[in-house]
């Protein structure tokens, strides 16, 4: 097959633009990338080496080689790891095959314009595409590699301007060698002389130094020196290891530059042993609550990479959790679909849980303002928890923060809240909307400012699901809707004193709200006085049982079911219906009735930032309540 010339994707296009023209500090990580792509080559090879020992019987010592020439300006990183063929060489190298790269192209041009975003060096990692750093210190790439177990040999080259070429070529042996041909020494941009092998070995021995096999410098008259020391970084002593050392390793397996919030170390003796090494990220993952996200921990047995990715080590809702775990309970040939039936794992996800939630409750403790930045940007998963994990319901619960309505800046815990709580209630009432602004809106709250009463404040899309199926009460003390029901403040007297109020303000109105009932009755259950309200005139409201809109609403996106019905609270001292009331008394058959029952059912939906089903009918019904004030 003769050599052929491809296009990168438009993402990747888009992305090899901003780093080459761009100006970035650390373009050192180069090195540390390709070494980390070798490093998990190499993990491959010796992973399916296991049922299949004749991959790697003609080169057995596994490592990574450098190479560098002062008079040509190029530096060479070779491995003997698994190789590729042609087609994983186009789309491994030629695109970016992971969701989110608009987002990464535009966390790049915001970086390259200083609007806050991080230095490029943390989003390379963190979207998977490292191998692209190279451009940054490189005019031109050239590939070389040949997939384990295949004779042929493939070629890549390309100037990161658009297009990359392939052909067919020879390699001795499996494995991957790139070659970058160096821009010139420029030193106030970040460009170091990477021939220098005193350069080599810092950049080597400050992110790579914990890699498990050999990185090799090839030096003046082919002596080769080891830069790594390949002990791996959870075999070592806590004592004999410092915090930057531990930084780093997270860098490498998480492909970012943040150092993490938070390292966990456990070593777990008995029925089944365990080292694990695990990091709390400092800043979210962009994906993290998508859909597609890829998570889980790195599984090695006996040192073995066994598995990149092994979600049946976390649950869920700890899918931020960054690290390793290694254990020599497990038989190198465990399969994927076999490992969530083997007790062993199921022992180290208990024992791995129970570290994690350790952890994160002394920082609670200890580290408030430190527990509230993890919260900021963890706690939506943690809620998850709540749903999801039953066993450790309890202590989950107590971890979490909600903003509230009497605090705009500081999160509060529940067992706060109920401390707080007036006398004569005992209940901890919530609200839940798309924001803190259309919250803090509702007419629903009013009656709560009035009298003083706090409200949790719940945006995220999992409260929903939080409130209505998880977290019904707390220690005693059911969690209510303000939005739900009828409304019970204050002291017993108190509440006495407004049903009876409210129970005579009924009857009066009674022949008028059965008549709104009527005209309303394709969209509301009920027509009633509300407890509530002190300054709108009318709200709509669930019953107790009744799922929320924005609950119906994520399980049915496409409107596909009919909505449920709810029930129109009036505000019975409102003039607005005061006046309504009066003009029925004195004629029932009044067309008036039925153009503000529509309007007060309108004016409702608005209020709560409800769809309108005929946004038509009722511009045209306030057109013509327009006309006639102006007409009066």
């Amino acid at each position: 097959m003769a050599k052929e010339t491809f296009k990168f994707q438009t993402e990747v296009q888009k992305l090899l633009e901003l780093m080459i023209h761009s100006l970035y500090s650390q373009k050192e990580i180069f090195l540390r990338e390709l070494i980390s792509n070798s490093s998990d080559a190499t993990d491959r090879i010796r992973f399916e080496a296991l049922t299949k020992p004749e991959l790697i019987k003609e080169d057995s010592e596994l490592r990574i080689k450098i190479e560098t020439s002062q008079n040509s300006r190029t530096v060479t990183v070779h491995d003997n790891g698994i190789g590729m063929s042609r087609k994983e060489v186009i789309e491994n190298i030629g695109t970016i095959a992971k969701s989110g790269t608009s987002e990464l192209v535009e966390k790049v041009k915001k970086a390259k314009a200083g609007k806050g975003a991080k230095d490029v060096t943390t989003l390379i990692g963190q979207f998977g595409v490292g191998f692209y750093s190279v451009f940054m210190v490189a005019k031109k790439v050239v590939l070389i590699t040949r997939r384990a177990g295949q004779k042929t040999a493939t070629i890549w080259e390309s100037e990161g301007k658009g297009e990359y070429r392939i052909d067919k070529t020879t390699r001795a042996s499996h494995g991957t060698s790139i070659t970058l041909y160096l821009h010139d020494i420029d030193e106030e941009q970040g460009l170091e002389n990477f021939t220098d092998e005193h350069v080599i070995g810092r950049i080597v021995s400050r992110y790579s130094d914990f890699i498990s096999y050999p990185v090799v410098l090839v030096g003046e008259g082919s002596e080769e020196k080891t830069l790594n020391s390949m002990k791996p970084i959870w075999e070592r002593s806590a004592s004999d290891v410092t915090d930057d050392e531990y930084a780093e390793f997270y860098r490498h397996i998480s492909h970012v530059r943040d150092a993490p919030m938070e390292t966990i170390l456990q070593r777990a003796e008995g029925l089944t042993e365990y080292k694990a090494l695990l990091f709390i990220p400092s800043e979210v993952p962009f994906d993290l609550y998508y859909v597609g996200h890829e998570s889980g921990l790195r599984l090695y047995v006996k040192r073995v990479s066994i598995m990149e990715r092994c979600e049946d080590l976390l649950p869920r809702y700890l899918r931020f959790i960054k690290g390793v775990v290694d254990t020599s309970d497990l038989p190198l040939n465990v399969s994927r679909e076999t490992l969530q039936d083997v007790r062993q794992i199921r022992q180290i996800r208990k024992g791995l849980q129970k570290k994690i939630l350790d952890t994160i409750q002394k920082m609670k403790g200890n580290e408030q303002d430190k527990y509230s930045t993890f919260f900021q940007r963890f706690g939506r998963a943690l809620k998850e928890g709540v749903v999801e994990d039953l066993e450790n319901r309890e202590r989950i619960v107590d971890l979490l923060l909600f903003s509230t309505s009497t605090d705009s800046e500081n999160m509060t815990s529940l067992e706060n809240y109920v401390e707080r709580m007036g006398t004569g209630q005992n209940t901890i009432y919530y609200m839940t909307g798309d924001s803190r602004e259309a919250i803090e809106s509702s007419p629903h709250l009013e009656a709560f400012r009035d009298q003083g009463v706090e409200v949790l404040i719940l945006t995220d899309a999992v409260d929903e699901l939080l409130v209505q199926q998880a977290l019904t009460e707390y220690r005693g003390n059911p969690l209510k809707s303000a939005g739900k029901g009828k409304l019970d403040l204050g002291t017993k007297e108190e509440k006495e004193n407004r049903q009876k109020e409210l129970d005579q303000k009924e009857k009066a109105f009674e022949a008028l709200l059965e008549k709104m009932k009527v005209v309303l009755d394709d969209r509301v259950k009920e027509v009633r006085l509300s407890s509530r309200l002190t300054t709108s005139p009318a709200c709509l409201v669930s019953g107790d049982e009744d799922v929320s809109p924005r609950l119906e609403k994520m399980f049915h996106p496409e409107g596909d079911l009919p909505a449920r019905k709810r029930i129109l609270e009036l505000n019975a001292e409102h003039l607005i219906v005061s006046r309504l009331k009066a003009k029925f008394d004195v004629q029932e058959s009044s067309e008036a009735v039925a153009e503000f029952a529509e309007l007060l059912y309108g004016y409702a939906s608005l209020a709560e930032g409800a769809e309108i089903a005929d946004p038509a009918g009722l511009a045209l019904r306030l057109s013509v309540l327009m006309e006639r004030s102006l007409e009066n």
